[in-house]
Order: structure tokens, then sequence, then C-alpha cells
């Protein structure tokens, strides 16, 4: 079956997940993943779902009921892969807690670009820093490691910009 990936956003409110998960259900839609959340007033996400080849355009063409509700794309996404196939690559989980500042996220990807290693997962936040005022920055970010990518030298990397950015870090291999 083909799959669909759906990004959506919208004034938050309730009801939004219903909304699209009806539009998904009544045209033969299975939801597989996805990523919500409430974002600054705006109830944004990710959704990829699974439809029959023959509904898939009537699917996507009905998202279009929703306009006023959410605005809904839909994108083409990759077949399924094994279970197998998902778990056979190492990952490695990058978090990351410190003073919050312009370019943290652009400095983290950069060192990650520099080794080839793609993202699979990025979560970041901004919080009230508990009793020194001001704001924190935090970073969960894991990403896929190839068999050739050298580790040690990775994490050299990485230690180098935590004192850099003056942030704690830590570095784990799954």
């Amino acid at each position: 079956m083909p799959r669909l990936v759906l990004t959506v956003i919208g004034d938050d409110r309730s009801g939004l997940v219903e909304a699209l998960a009806n539009v998904v259900t009544n045209h033969g839609g299975n939801w597989e993943h996805s990523q919500m959340t409430e974002l600054a007033g705006k109830f944004a996400g990710i959704v990829v779902v699974s439809v029959p080849a023959d509904r898939a355009d009537e699917l996507t063409s009905s998202l279009g009921e929703l306009e006023g509700l959410l605005e809904v794309s839909a994108h083409p996404g990759a077949e399924a892969e094994s279970a197998e196939a998902a778990q056979a690559q190492p990952t490695l989980t990058i978090d990351l807690v410190g003073n919050d500042h312009p370019g943290i996220v652009h400095d983290v990807s950069a060192v990650l670009a520099r080794h080839g290693l793609s993202i699979e997962t990025i979560e970041t936040e901004t919080r009230d820093a508990p009793m020194a005022g001001g704001r924190l920055f935090e970073a969960h970010v894991v990403v896929g490691l190839p068999a050739s990518t050298q580790v040690g030298q990775l994490r050299t990397d990485l230690e180098r910009l935590a004192t850099e950015l003056l942030v704690d870090l830590d570095v784990s291999e799954d």
C-alpha cells in the first residue's frame, strides 16, 4: 500500500486530530505514525498514513474538507521498511542543555552533517532557568550511525562544540 506523509497546521483547539482521523479512516487509510504538538498557539504535526492505491487520490483531494480547520499537505512517502531493516542500524543519542542563544541547532547539525550523519529525530525546547534567570535550551537528537562512522572523532567534535557553546552534553550509543 502506498504511504502518504501529511503535514498539518492549524489554530490549536479541540477536535483537530479527530477531524483529520475521520478523513483518513473514511477513505480506507491507516494512521501509522505521527508526531504532533502545540507550538506558539498552533497545532502542528506530521502523520504517516497508508492507503489503498486506488483510494490515494481520493484521500488526498478530500483533505481539502478540513480547510478553515487545518491546513493539510500530502506528500508521497517511501514504502515501509521491514522491521529487521529498520533495526539494523545503531543510533547515537545526543542530549544537550545550556543557556539559550541563537545558533545552537545550526552548530550541532553542522557537526553531524560534516560527519555525514542524518538526524532521525530532534526535539528541542526552551524553558525558564530555575533560580538563575534567563532561558535554558534543551535538545534531544537521535542520529543513525552507518558502520563507516568514526564515533570517537564525532564525540570529540561534539565535546569541543559543547565547550564553545558552554552547554552540557551527553552522548550515548544505542
